[in-house]
C-alpha cells in the first residue's frame, strides 16, 4: 500500500536519481512510471512536488491500463514527472 510517507521516501530518493530503474529497486513492489509534467493532465494534482519532479499516483486496479488517481487506496505505482525548464 501507497502512504503518504512512502510518497515522501519515494521523493527524497528520486531526488538524488529520478529513474524508473532506480526507484524500483529501492521500492520493489510499487510501480514507475516517468514523463513530463506537460504530459499529464491537468485536472490531476501532484502528490507531492520536489524542486524538479512532480509525483503522481496511479492506479491499476481495473487490471487493464494504469489511470492516474488521487487517492491512496488502490494506488499501485507513482509518476515521476519532470517539470519543465520555464
Amino acid at each position: 500500500m501507497i502512504t503518504p510517507k512512502i510518497v515522501a521516501q519515494v521523493a527524497e530518493a528520486a531526488s538524488l536519481n529520478p529513474a524508473a530503474t532506480f526507484l524500483r529497486t529501492r521500492f520493489p513492489d510499487i510501480h514507475f512510471s516517468e514523463c513530463s509534467a506537460n504530459d499529464i493532465n491537468p485536472r490531476f494534482q501532484p502528490v507531492l512536488e520536489i524542486e524538479q519532479y512532480e509525483l503522481y499516483l496511479i492506479s491499476g486496479s481495473t487490471g487493464h491500463c494504469l489511470e492516474l488517481t488521487m487517492e491512496y487506496d488502490g494506488a499501485t505505482g507513482i509518476i515521476v514527472a519532470a517539470k519543465d525548464d520555464e
